[in-house]
């Protein structure tokens, strides 16, 4: 049987997401010939400094949002929160970072890089900003991030240099359009028919799962 295909819709700067991937991780342990997952990016935090800046002015500003951000991850004892995080340290988009995972998922699949290198490259880029304060929208640290890595330098510069991983970087953004997501993380399944948005528990994610993989393939619908 074919794997059922579950997108990962997300934005690196979501605290939702850092917190939930662990979730992803045990599915993937759970289930690992059942399901596929993608993992695709949308732009929630495109414009990021000054779109939080506006929407949390009257509430304290960053520094309250920061605060915001403090209370979810200490909710969760496999996750930090580095005290500069949203305080000194503010990127200004998420966008450079999709194009670096984009440029990352172009050389896994064209196999110049290992199986799970996004997904790895995502949890990376997550961790340098929530635990260790990192500003990975600035170009020099996120160079940085995939030399430690140990990615290929040259055909990451490459497919950026190219237009190709901007091309990818759009496509996910017109899927994510097209299909109407807004929150981050989204996770997509049975071609679109169910959609599990936000602080999805895991028993929820995988009866999910369980629900498609158990369902005879000719039942007839209810409708």
């Amino acid at each position: 049987m074919e794997p059922i295909r579950v997108v990962h819709s997300s934005d690196v700067l979501c605290v939702w997401a850092y917190v939930a991937q662990v979730r992803m991780d045990h599915l993937a342990q759970e289930f690992p010939s059942e399901v596929a997952v993608e993992y695709r990016y949308v732009s929630v935090f495109g414009n990021a400094r000054e779109k939080l800046e506006e929407r949390w002015r009257d509430k304290g500003g960053l520094a309250a949002y920061a605060e915001h951000v403090g209370s979810v991850v200490a909710k969760f004892d496999h996750v930090r929160l580095s005290p500069e995080a949203w305080t000194r340290v503010a990127p200004t988009s998420s966008m450079p970072a999709h194009l670096l995972l984009c440029a990352v998922r172009l050389l896994e699949r064209a196999g110049l890089a290992p199986a799970g290198a996004q997904t790895a490259a995502a949890w990376q880029v997550r961790e340098a900003f929530f635990r260790d304060g990192r500003d990975v929208s600035d170009r020099e640290v996120l160079r940085a991030l995939a030399s430690e890595a140990g990615l290929d330098a040259g055909a990451l510069d490459a497919h950026l240099a190219s237009g190709r991983a901007h091309a990818e970087l759009a496509r996910d953004l017109d899927l994510a359009r097209e299909q109407d997501i807004r929150v981050s993380p989204t996770l997509t399944l049975n071609d679109g028919r169910q959609r599990l948005s936000g602080n999805v528990g895991y028993r929820t994610i995988a009866a999910n799962v369980r629900e498609i993989l158990e369902k005879p393939v000719e039942e007839a619908s209810w409708c």
